[in-house]
C-alpha cells in the first residue's frame, strides 16, 4: 500500500512539473490582429502539450514576449531567443512576428521542452512566395472537374484551414483567379444590371470575400485578384449588347474594346479596391479574350482600364504583370524580342506610378504548364525566353516564377533536392519569387478517397501537405534541412514515418523524370501521374510510339529516336534512354524497399502515403520497361533483327505488368476522378472526363500489340 501511495505521488509532482511548473504567461499585444494570431498558433500548440496558460504573471514559470523590431531584423525575419525562463519571439515586422510564433509552435509540436528551446533566426530568401488558386465559379475552364469545389470554395471555413496552411509554411501571398470576379465581389454602381444577384445572394458573396481577405490580412498574407482582360458578365453582355464571346465559358476570343466595356471594367476594379480595404493588389494577364489585338493595343488598353481603376481607388496597391504572352493578335501566339520590349517599357512606366506599391511582380510560366520536369529553364508561355527582363537589371520590378503543376494532382509528392536546385538557379538580384499552383485543379473538395475511415485530412490542399511544406519552407529559407521535413513524418506517424521523406523523393522523381524526357507545353499537353498526354484533341496515354518520337524537354536529355538514329554525337554528360532506365530502376526499387515493412493496418493515412510512394515507384518501373521497349521496338524497325522485336514485346510485357500493380494499389484507395482536359472546343464542356489508371489500361496494354505488328521500315521510309 505504502509503495502504491509513493507512486501516486510521484506522479502527482510530475503532473505538477508538467502543468503547473510548466505554466505560461504570454505578454503580446492584443490589440494588434497579426500578434493575437501569432499568439493564438502558440496557445493551440501549448495546450496540445498539456502546457498551461495563466494570465497572472506570478503564477507562470516561463514567460513568452511576441514583438516586432523593425530596427534590428529583415523584413519576415524573426528570431526566438531563450533566456532561462524568459523566451522572446521577435519579428522584424508582423509577418516576421507570426513565423517566429509558428517556428515556435512547431518545435513544441515536435515535443521539445520549453526549457530545451534553442536560439533560432531566419530570414526570407525571395520576397514574394505565393499561391495561385483558381476559383470554381467563372473559371478559366469549364468543367465538372472544377465545379465539383464550388460549395466547398463558398465555405469561409475552408480558406481559414488554406490560410493557416499558407502561413504555417510561410507563404505571404493569395492570388485568386477568375476570368471575370467583379460581379462576384461588388454589385457595380453605375452597372448594377451586370449583377446576376439579387441583394441577399451579393451579401453572401460580399460576406465569403471579405473573410477571405480580413482572415489574410490577419496572418499577414498578401491577396491579389488576377481577371483574364476582356471579360464581362453574361448580364452586362445581354444589356448593352456587346462582348457577346467574352463570357463564361468562352475564354480564346476576339478582345472587345468598345467604350463601354473599357468604362465598365474601370469602374469595377475602382468600386473593387473601395469596398475591399484590405485587397492588396491587382494581377494583369495580356491573352485569353484579347484575340485580334496587337501587343501595343492590350498594353494600351490596360493602361486605360486595370490601370486607370487602380489610380482611381486613391491608394497604394501591389501589381502583377504577367510576361511575356503573345507576340501576334492570336490568343496564345508566340515570344519574341521586340514583345519583351515593348511589355518591359509598359511595366517600367508603371514603376513610376506613384498609387503602385513595388516591386512590380512581372511574372512567367516557368516551363510553360509544367515547372516539375527539370529545374533548367527551357521555355516559358509561348516559347523561348529572352534577356531583355533582366539585361540591363532592372529597378522597380521582379521577375517571379509560376510554378505551374498540371501533372499530378492525385499523389502526393515531395521532392526537396528539386525544389532547392530550381532556386539555386534563379537566386538572381532581379528574381523576386515564385507563385505555385494549377490551372486545371482547384485543391479544395477531397474527391480522391474511396476509404471511408477516419482520417487526418478534410480538404483536397491536406492531403498534398508535403508537396506545399517544401515549396513554402524552401522558398522562405533554403537552408531549411530535410530534417524538418522528416520530424513532420515522425510526427504524424512515429517510427513507421522515419523513412517516408525519401521514399517520396525517389519515387515521386518519376514525375521529373517523365516531365523532363517529354516535351509539352499548355496545360493538358501531359498529365504525370496518369503518364497521359494530348494526342489531337483528347488526352491519352502516352502510347510506345508517341514516347519514341517525342522530343525531351530538357535538352541534356536523348529521345528514343534520336538514340537509335543518331544525326550527331552524343556528349558524355547526355541522358540518354538507358541512362534514364538506370535511374528509374535504381531509385523506384530503393523507394519500394523502404516502405516494404511499414505496417499500415491501423492508420489509413499512413496506409495513402504508403500507397503513394508504392504507385510512384511503380509508374517510374513501368516508364523503365516502357522505354527499354521502346529503344528495342525502333531498333528492330530500323535495323531489323527478331531479337529486337522479341525484345520489345517482353519489356512492353513486364511494363504492363507494372501498370497492372498501379491499379491493384490504386483500386481500393482512388475513386474514378474527374480532369479537366481539352476536347477540341474552348467553349464547349467535357464533362465525360473521369480518370482511374485503371480505365486506361486498354491504352497500355496496346503497346504490346503494336509490337508485335511492327515491321522493318523500308529505305524509303527511313
Amino acid at each position: 500500500m505504502k509503495k502504491i501511495v509513493i507512486l501516486l505521488f510521484i506522479l502527482y509532482l510530475s503532473t505538477l512539473q508538467a502543468g503547473y511548473c510548466q505554466r505560461v504567461y504570454m505578454n503580446y499585444d492584443t490589440v494588434v490582429p497579426q500578434a493575437a494570431y501569432g499568439a493564438g498558433m502558440l496557445k493551440k500548440a501549448l495546450v496540445e502539450k498539456n502546457i498551461s496558460l495563466t494570465t497572472n504573471r506570478r503564477e507562470s514559470a516561463y514567460l513568452l514576449t511576441i514583438r516586432v523590431d523593425t530596427a534590428n531584423l529583415a523584413s519576415e525575419a524573426f528570431s526566438i531567443i531563450r533566456e532561462g525562463k524568459n523566451i522572446t519571439i521577435t519579428g522584424g515586422d508582423k509577418r516576421g512576428m507570426i513565423y517566429g510564433c509558428l517556428a515556435l509552435a512547431e518545435d513544441i509540436a515536435n515535443g521539445i521542452r520549453l526549457g530545451n528551446i534553442e536560439r533560432k533566426t531566419e530570414k526570407p530568401h525571395y520576397l514574394l512566395r505565393a499561391i495561385k488558386h483558381n476559383t470554381p465559379w467563372y473559371t478559366y475552364r469549364s468543367s465538372s472537374a472544377l465545379d465539383q469545389h464550388y460549395e466547398t470554395a463558398r465555405d469561409p471555413a475552408y480558406w481559414e484551414a488554406f490560410l493557416d496552411m499558407m502561413a504555417k509554411n510561410r507563404f505571404n501571398a493569395l492570388s485568386l483567379w477568375n476570368l471575370h470576379p467583379f460581379v462576384y465581389m461588388i454589385t457595380p454602381e453605375n452597372f448594377p444590371e451586370a449583377s446576376p444577384f439579387n441583394e441577399e445572394e451579393m451579401k453572401r458573396w460580399q460576406h465569403l470575400h471579405k473573410e477571405i481577405f480580413r482572415m489574410a490580412d490577419e496572418r499577414a498574407i498578401d491577396t491579389y485578384i488576377v481577371p483574364f482582360n476582356i471579360f464581362v458578365s453574361k448580364e452586362f453582355s445581354e444589356a448593352h449588347q456587346v462582348a457577346r464571346q467574352n463570357v463564361y465559358p468562352h475564354y480564346y476570343v476576339t478582345g472587345d474594346t468598345s467604350e463601354i466595356v473599357k468604362r465598365y471594367t474601370r469602374e469595377c476594379i475602382t468600386q473593387l479596391f473601395k469596398e475591399y480595404p484590405t485587397l492588396t493588389g491587382l494581377g494583369l494577364t495580356l491573352g485569353e479574350g484579347m484575340a485580334g489585338m496587337t501587343p501595343q493595343q492590350r498594353e494600351s488598353w490596360m493602361q486605360e482600364t486595370y490601370i486607370e481603376g487602380m489610380r482611381l481607388a486613391g491608394r497604394k496597391l501591389k501589381l502583377i504583370h504577367r510576361i511575356p504572352f503573345s507576340s501576334t493578335t492570336e490568343s496564345l501566339g508566340a515570344t519574341s524580342v521586340e514583345l519583351e520590349q515593348l511589355t518591359r517599357k509598359s511595366i517600367e512606366r508603371e514603376t513610376t506610378l506613384d498609387f503602385i506599391q513595388g516591386p512590380i511582380w512581372a511574372d512567367l510560366k516557368y516551363n510553360w504548364s509544367h515547372a516539375h520536369s527539370t529545374p533548367k529553364l527551357v521555355k516559358v508561355h509561348g516559347g523561348e525566353m529572352f534577356d531583355t527582363f533582366y539585361n540591363p537589371e532592372p529597378q522597380g520590378y521582379k521577375i517571379t516564377y509560376t510554378a505551374r503543376n498540371e501533372d499530378f494532382f492525385a499523389l502526393r509528392w515531395g521532392v526537396s533536392g528539386f525544389i532547392r536546385a530550381h532556386i539555386n538557379r534563379n537566386s538572381q538580384p532581379y528574381v523576386g519569387g515564385y507563385f505555385i499552383g494549377s490551372e486545371t485543379y482547384i485543391p479544395a473538395k477531397d474527391y480522391f478517397t474511396a476509404i471511408q475511415a477516419p482520417l487526418d485530412w478534410k480538404y483536397a490542399f491536406e492531403r498534398q501537405w508535403l508537396f506545399y511544406k517544401l515549396w513554402g519552407r524552401l522558398l522562405y529559407n533554403p537552408q531549411t534541412e530535410d530534417e524538418v521535413f522528416g520530424t513532420e513524418f515522425s510526427r504524424r506517424y512515429g517510427k513507421a514515418g522515419n523513412n517516408l521523406l525519401e521514399a517520396f523523393a525517389l519515387a515521386s522523381s518519376t514525375q521529373l523524370r517523365l516531365g523532363s524526357v517529354f516535351d509539352s507545353r499548355w496545360d493538358h499537353t501531359l498529365y504525370g501521374e496518369g503518364l497521359m498526354a494530348l494526342n489531337g484533341d483528347t488526352l491519352q496515354y502516352i502510347s510506345v510510339d508517341r514516347l519514341i518520337s517525342q522530343p525531351p524537354l530538357d535538352p541534356d536529355y536523348v529521345s528514343v529516336k534520336d538514340l537509335v538514329t543518331p544525326t550527331t554525337a552524343f556528349e558524355k554528360n547526355r541522358i540518354t534512354p538507358p541512362a534514364l532506365i538506370g535511374m528509374l530502376e535504381q531509385d523506384c526499387q530503393k523507394a519500394l524497399r523502404l516502405v516494404a515493412t511499414i505496417d499500415t493496418k491501423n492508420n489509413t493515412a499512413l496506409r495513402y502515403e504508403v500507397a503513394d510512394v508504392q504507385t510512384w515507384a511503380n509508374l517510374g518501373l513501368h516508364l523503365a520497361e516502357k522505354l527499354a521497349g521502346a529503344v528495342a521496338l525502333q531498333t528492330y524497325r530500323i535495323k531489323g533483327g527478331e531479337e529486337n522485336k522479341q525484345k520489345a514485346i517482353a519489356h512492353l510485357q513486364k511494363a504492363l505488368s507494372y501498370w497492372d500493380k498501379v491499379i491493384a494499389i490504386t483500386r481500393p484507395l482512388y475513386k474514378d476522378m474527374p480532369l479537366t482536359h481539352y476536347n477540341g472546343s474552348s467553349h464547349d464542356r467535357n464533362d465525360n472526363n473521369l480518370f482511374h489508371w485503371a480505365l486506361i489500361r486498354p491504352q497500355v496494354a496496346n503497346d504490346v500489340e503494336i509490337a508485335k505488328k511492327a515491321s522493318v521500315v523500308s529505305k524509303e521510309q527511313k
